[in-house]
């Protein structure tokens, strides 16, 4: 494509075009990459200082890529690829960079703008702040998952715990989708009913809360008899028991679904010196059970 035919590049960089970069550039031997081009407004996206290459060595030409976004989406590209590759980004461009796309995309949270500009969360959330009362628009954040979500989700927490109560048996998929939350969010807010905390309340469920009342807790929890006949049922379930995968998870099942009546002599059967590895490992696997869960529980399908 023509240089004469190339507009500047909405740069990120504060101070621009980087002279004693671009004379390196236009020393080397080797082809440069094509320059990336905004195709509605013929603008530079990113490539700069190798379109000053281009011209410091008598070029007419260059080869381009051209981008058919909008020019809001221009920027946040021309970002992404002046931290990917090139001359770095000073701290400086950054958080300039940073400022611009809180503007232009007010609603997309802390992290997925720290993850475009190079900085901190907690970097991008000190640059919002200086704005956010001044601009409602701030009120809300869009997360990596596309997803915009309040900033304050007391009261969606609030709906969500409501909803889960009113019917238990309607999917954490469902429940997220009506009230603007992540779904692993709603499976907090159903763990902090089981255990009788505020919904509305951020933050991870305390080992130890306050008792809940037995008809609110009803059906949440199995007994032994309850338990042992479902593992009798999945065992009779052929997807289950007809693969390796499967045989392996009912073995796991059985022994866990035996171990309560078993707590107390498990307990006492631990050597002092063990107490605190076990401890770990008992934790680790209790963990690692919970994600288990909750995966299941975001891949059950929408009822």
């Amino acid at each position: 494509m023509p240089l004469s035919a190339l507009l500047p590049a909405d740069s990120p960089r504060v101070s621009g075009v980087n002279e004693e970069h671009a004379r390196a550039l236009a020393q080397t031997e080797d082809a440069l990459p094509p320059i990336v081009v905004h195709a509605p407004s013929m603008r530079v996206v990113d490539g700069m200082h190798r379109l000053r290459a281009a011209q410091l060595r008598g070029e007419h030409t260059v080869r381009v890529r051209l981008f058919h976004g909008d020019e809001s989406a221009a920027f946040v590209l021309a970002v992404r690829a002046n931290i990917a590759h090139g001359l770095p980004l000073s701290l400086a461009d950054r958080e300039a960079a940073a400022r611009r796309i809180v503007e232009l995309f007010p609603d997309w949270s802390n992290r997925a703008i720290a993850k475009v500009s190079g900085l901190s969360d907690k970097t991008v959330g000190n640059l919002r702040e200086r704005s956010s009362a001044e601009d409602p628009r701030l009120n809300r954040r869009r997360g990596r998952d596309g997803r915009s979500r309040p900033v304050d989700a007391s009261e969606a927490r609030r709906l969500a715990g409501e909803l889960l109560e009113r019917d238990p048996g309607r999917s954490l998929r469902s429940v997220a989708h009506a009230v603007g939350l992540s779904p692993a969010t709603v499976i907090d807010v159903r763990d902090k009913l089981r255990q009788g905390e505020d919904p509305a309340a951020a933050g991870r469920t305390r080992a130890v809360a306050r008792p809940r009342p037995r008809a609110a807790t009803s059906g949440m929890r199995t007994s032994e008899t309850t338990r042992l006949h479902t593992l009798e049922n999945l065992r009779r379930d052929p997807s289950l028991r007809m693969n390796d995968a499967g045989r392996d998870l009912l073995r796991w099942l059985e022994v866990h679904a035996k171990l309560p009546a078993k707590h107390e002599t498990l307990v006492r059967s631990v050597p002092p010196h063990c107490a605190e590895t076990l401890s770990v490992l008992a934790r680790d696997c209790s963990a690692w059970w919970s994600r288990f869960a909750q995966q299941l529980e975001l891949n059950r399908p929408d009822g």
